[in-house]
């Protein structure tokens, strides 16, 4: 009875972790919804900037502007990281700082030295665990992303762009995000922001011309941060939706999983109820027996 009791105690226990797992399945799964909603409405931003800034460069050949710049003097290169606050999310995290691991490496072979730049209490967590230097890190927002923390994050990151070396700038910044592809797809991404590398224009889809008041370099000095913070603030919606994503895809395998523990315990539990009745049985058996055989005496 007592094997019995405890298989009833370790069924009562899984359920409950079952129910909590399932609840935060059902909460990752609304938030997914939500978070795809943010990422579409920040598209149609984001591709009007990007054509504005196309259409600008494309018909001022001869525009200069440090952003788009390459800095080869600068030996120093910002690596962006997007990791998440909280867990129970599998191996997104891992996934993203795995990725940023092989960039530095990839860098450092090239003769760069690799700066971290960390979002997300998992990054930090990792990065300080280990004894690694950070030059900034960010947290409490990766959930659900604002733009005024993509600001700050872009305005940190272009302002070190535009120092030198000898001012603790860098000379170029990589991003490493997950990118939101389906429910079941997330991929990580690696992105250089800085400098700028627009593409050209196919010849069947020419920029139109536009006339910039006062002058172009002006809105370029408006456009080019607008644009970093805008890139930023995609990359963390994309991140935020794949980390919801990855926390429904983990929560439900937990609650398979414990449902599964529940039908094993459960089966135990029978079977050890089974002996017990058939040793009650072959008791009361034996008794009557032994009770038939002294009454024929």
């Amino acid at each position: 009875m007592a094997q019995i009791r405890q298989l009833r105690q370790k069924i009562k226990s899984v359920k409950s972790t079952a129910k909590i797992t399932r609840a935060q399945e059902m909460i990752a799964t609304s938030r997914i919804v939500k978070a795809q909603q943010a990422v579409a409405a920040s598209k149609p931003y984001a591709d009007r900037i990007t054509q504005a800034l196309s259409a600008l460069v494309s018909h001022h050949v001869g525009i200069d502007h440090p952003l788009l710049q390459e800095q080869p003097a600068d030996n120093r290169s910002a690596v962006l990281i997007i990791t998440s606050d909280r867990g129970f999310c599998g191996a997104y995290n891992a996934n993203v700082i795995r990725e940023a691991e092989a960039l530095i490496a990839r860098l450092r072979e090239e003769g760069r030295e690799p700066v971290p730049y960390v979002i997300g209490n998992k990054g930090i967590t990792w990065y300080r665990f280990r004894g690694r230097e950070v030059a900034e890190t960010w947290h409490g927002f990766t959930d659900r992303p604002d733009f005024p923390s993509a600001e700050r994050i872009g305005r940190r990151l272009t302002e070190d762009f535009l120092k030198t070396d000898a001012d603790g700038g860098v000379g170029e910044i990589h991003v490493v995000y997950t990118q939101f592809v389906s429910m079941l797809t997330q991929e990580v991404q690696v992105r250089r922001l800085l400098p700028l590398e627009i593409g050209e224009s196919s010849a069947d889809r020419v920029p139109p011309a536009y006339e910039f008041e006062p002058s172009a370099a002006a809105a370029l000095d408006l456009l080019l941060p607008n644009y970093v913070e805008s890139r930023i603030f995609h990359m963390l919606l994309q991140s935020a939706a794949s980390f919801h994503a990855s926390v429904r895809r983990a929560m439900k395998s937990a609650t398979d999983n414990a449902n599964e523990l529940v039908g094993v315990y459960t089966r135990q539990m029978n079977q050890v109820r089974q002996a017990a009745i058939t040793q009650e049985i072959s008791e009361i058996v034996g008794g009557a027996d032994a009770l038939a055989e002294s009454g024929g005496e």
